[in-house]
């Protein structure tokens, strides 16, 4: 069984493809690129914080009350 630290070999060739595309990027794409995918990671965050607390019973969903 994969340890939950390890990446499945789909997840090794996403991330090797990946790094090549980013290989290509200028400086400012990078940087831009960065900055996208951070909001997008804290976005994704606070869904899945919604969703637990939601899961949980510790707070309704959008649109009950």
């Amino acid at each position: 069984m994969n340890q939950p630290s390890e990446l499945s070999l789909e997840q090794q060739f996403n991330l090797s493809s990946f790094k090549m595309q980013v290989n290509q990027m200028s400086r400012e794409q990078a940087q831009e690129f960065l900055v996208n995918l951070y909001e997008q990671m804290m976005m994704r965050e606070n869904m899945y914080q919604q969703f637990l607390k939601h899961q949980w019973g510790i707070e309704p969903s959008p649109g009950e009350q």
